[in-house]
């Protein structure tokens, strides 16, 4: 929280001319001030720029590191439905985003905080919290841009579940208005109090406005916690050749990579691991320790991530006693072209610093390492009890209250890093800046239709190539 202000000068060491911290009555007051540059209306509004770049560039420009026969799976997921596009199109927003007010007040951004990249997951007490679980474009930045991709995503989905656009409208400002009273109340809660706080099942649960619907959460994640034992991934994922187990094949979504594509095969991944290993608190390499290497495939994952190097590795403790690590590449962030670059040279690092700074609770096993053909990636476990929505099940109940879920879980993130009183005081609470989100949300998800229309035009007249998943 930026509420230290401490003079630094050596010359006035010892002096009490200074406060040592400024009160949230006075941090409110300097966020309110804000609004004299940056009016709350003015975010209501979004109009492309008459030099706004081409989607389709920006798309193929960020292949540059990804391989190339997987590309056209990417493309192919992301012409589905303009949601889909949306989610592999970070890259996009960020530029449109670059364009638009802020208030000057920053946090650690994910990048990336469309509804999908919510969810729940397990902690290392075995907790099952609801929290933002994807980092890969995380980077100190505006808040409001994390925001915004959040209430365009809540339109987006309405329209992909055919939702009246009125139940979409009160599903965006549902969750506007949620980042906005969950926000006042960290910048009323103490530091630490901010930084214990986590969404766990129950208080998940009581935003569900239906039985019906709080019953059908609680089977799945009755079914998620069953599908995350070793019984039941190691024999879905593994198979035998004579007594040493390895990854299953099933091109090309899980696949074993050749030499060229990963240099690291001749030695088993050795110098990779052992700089993830370096990475990890020292109590968690005792437990790495007991692991042995057995095997790495890559797999596909996802919509934005598609064709860059993601994998998973198989370590075992013994015979029965197996875990699997997800592997993903880390590039430069989205928003370093506007934001500057990140503090940290390895992006891996870059990736699990945000996650920590932002997630209430991260996963034990969570760091970063170098490959040896020098891409950077971090490591967490696969799954582990991780659930997400699936929102064609949605009615208009379900997404206001998921919306209002992911606010409030937004606005702890956003806490946790920034000055949450600063943050309360430019929104105020009056319901101007949920009615400015509600207006931009429904004008840029208009924007994101378009793109969609143009990218699929391109892939009908051969522009880019997309295969379809069958």
């Amino acid at each position: 929280m930026n509420q230290v202000a401490t003079d630094r000068d050596s010359s006035n060491a010892g002096t009490a001319t200074e406060p040592q911290y400024r009160t949230a009555d006075e941090r409110r007051a300097e966020g309110k001030a804000l609004r004299e540059a940056a009016p709350r209306e003015a975010h209501g509004h979004w109009k492309a720029t008459k030099d706004r770049r081409d989607p389709i560039e920006i798309l193929e420009e960020s292949n540059l590191h990804r391989l190339p026969d997987l590309v056209p799976i990417r493309f192919g997921r992301m012409m589905q439905s303009p949601f889909a596009f949306y989610r592999g199109s970070a890259a996009v927003m960020a530029a449109d985003l670059a364009t638009t007010p802020v208030s000057g007040i920053r946090v650690q951004a994910c990048g990336d905080a469309h509804l999908s990249n919510f969810g729940g997951f397990a902690t290392p007490e075995r907790r099952v919290i609801f929290d933002i679980n994807d980092f890969d474009e995380t980077l100190p930045g505006p808040w409001e841009w994390d925001l915004k991709r959040l209430v365009a995503s809540i339109v987006l989905a309405g329209r992909h579940i055919r939702l009246p656009e009125s139940d979409t409208a009160r599903a965006v400002v549902a969750t506007a208005c949620s980042y906005r009273e969950h926000m006042a109340d960290y910048a009323a809660m103490r530091a630490l109090d901010v930084w214990y706080d986590a969404i766990d099942v129950d208080r998940f649960l009581k935003e569900i406005e239906t039985d019906e619907t709080r019953q059908r959460v609680e089977e799945r994640l009755k079914k998620v916690r069953a599908k995350n034992t070793p019984e039941f991934l190691f024999p879905k994922f593994v198979e035998h050749h004579g007594t040493a187990p390895t990854i299953a094949d099933d091109p090309p979504l899980i696949f074993h990579p050749t030499a060229d594509i990963a240099p690291g095969l001749n030695t088993k991944y050795r110098e990779g691991f052992a700089s993830y290993r370096d990475s990890l608190a020292e109590h968690v390499r005792t437990l790495f320790d007991r692991f042995h290497f057995c095997d790495l495939a890559m797999k596909v994952v996802g919509v934005g991530s598609v064709g860059t190097q993601c994998a998973i590795a198989l370590f075992m403790a013994s015979e029965d006693d197996p875990i699997f690590l997800q592997v993903k590449e880390a590039n430069a962030s989205v928003l370093e072209p506007y934001v500057g670059k990140s503090e940290h040279s390895h992006h891996g690092q870059r990736v699990v610093v945000g996650q920590r700074l932002m997630q209430s609770a991260s996963d034990l096993f969570l760091g970063w390492g170098r490959g040896a053909n020098g891409r950077d990636y971090y490591v967490r476990q696969m799954r582990d009890m991780k659930t997400s929505a699936i929102i064609e099940d949605f009615d208009a109940g379900d997404l206001r209250a998921y919306g209002r879920v992911c606010g409030w879980a937004l606005a702890r993130a956003h806490a946790r890093s920034g000055d949450a009183a600063q943050i309360a005081g430019y929104m105020g609470s009056s319901e101007i800046f949920d009615d400015a989100m509600g207006d931009f949300a429904t004008e840029y998800a208009d924007q994101a239709q378009r793109d969609h229309r143009a990218f699929v035009k391109a892939i009908r007249q051969g522009r880019i190539n997309a295969i379809i998943e069958t």
